[in-house]
């Protein structure tokens, strides 16, 4: 078990495979980068609100929902207008669950998130089933690794239950409008993300300026506006690296790039690869799996 700090611990148990958080915080906060993991994350959000951004979505978790995220999906937090909030965090290895659960495909139904929203009688059990995980980490008795385990499979079959009567996401009728107007600019970014899109162009574009499309952007998703345009073509550079036969120079002027070492270093950056290293190293694990 390690902790994070003593204010906000993050019990890791089985060999770091399992983690669990408890938080409470008043004021205005914010990851501080889109960030990844090796593991699912599981967020239950016990009071206030919290803003998502994930599969190039803007969400806004509400009081007594949950998000289920992939292993490796991009994604940030931030605060709504309502501050103050109380969280618990877990990330796990889906190999902890019984046979029956582990398939991501009954948790995401091929989407890359998945959000509960959770009846009255069905946030309380599952309160009590994170807030049960905690005290056993906490407190370390006898054998509290296999009862933390039982508790998440427990936890795990009340949303599968709860599963077949919920949407994707919350009701449209339930988001603010800013949060379409950052949707819709993210998927103008996507569909143009192959030419020279500027911030002042795309704010035209909308009808608002610049610098609030900029503030706005960034607030909600976490990546600045040119940022975000680099990670959509690296996402689409990777495709290409692992599914086609295109030369790295084409798949560079496809994605954007005018230049071939602009875009290996960019690639580099983003990666830590080359794209010749990445396409070789993928398709090596790929026959070997």
């Amino acid at each position: 078990m390690s902790t994070v700090n003593n204010l906000h611990p993050k019990y890791r148990i089985c060999k770091d495979r399992f983690s669990i958080q408890h938080m409470k915080r008043k004021g205005v906060t914010a990851m501080p980068r889109p960030h990844r993991h090796e593991q699912i994350e599981l967020y239950y959000l016990c009071e206030g609100e919290r803003v998502y951004f994930v599969d190039d979505r803007v969400i806004t978790l509400r009081k007594g929902e949950l998000i289920l995220i992939p292993a490796a999906q991009i994604h940030s937090t931030a605060s709504s207008e309502v501050a103050e909030f109380e969280r618990i965090l877990i990330n796990y290895d889906p190999r902890l669950l019984p046979t029956s659960l582990q398939n991501e495909a009954i948790w995401f139904h091929q989407h890359r998130y998945r959000v509960f929203t959770l009846t009255l009688r069905e946030q309380d059990e599952a309160k009590r089933l994170l807030l049960k995980m905690v005290d056993e980490c906490r407190s370390e008795r006898c054998h509290y690794e296999d009862c933390v385990l039982a508790l998440f499979t427990e936890l795990s079959v009340l949303l599968q239950r709860s599963e077949n009567m919920q949407l994707d996401e919350p009701s449209e009728a339930a988001k603010p409008p800013l949060h379409d107007l950052i949707n819709e600019v993210a998927a103008y970014i996507r569909k143009h993300y192959d030419q020279s899109l500027t911030l002042e162009q795309t704010a035209a574009h909308f009808f608002i300026s610049a610098s609030y499309l900029s503030r706005v952007f960034h607030r909600l998703t976490g990546f600045h506006f040119r940022e975000y345009i680099i990670h959509i073509r690296m996402r689409e550079a990777e495709k290409q690296l692992i599914h086609s036969e295109e030369r790295i120079q084409d798949i560079a002027l496809s994605i954007g790039f005018e230049h071939l070492s602009h875009f290996n270093k960019t690639f580099k950056k983003a990666t830590g690869w080359t794209p010749l290293q990445y396409r070789k190293q993928t398709r090596s694990d790929r026959h070997s799996k």
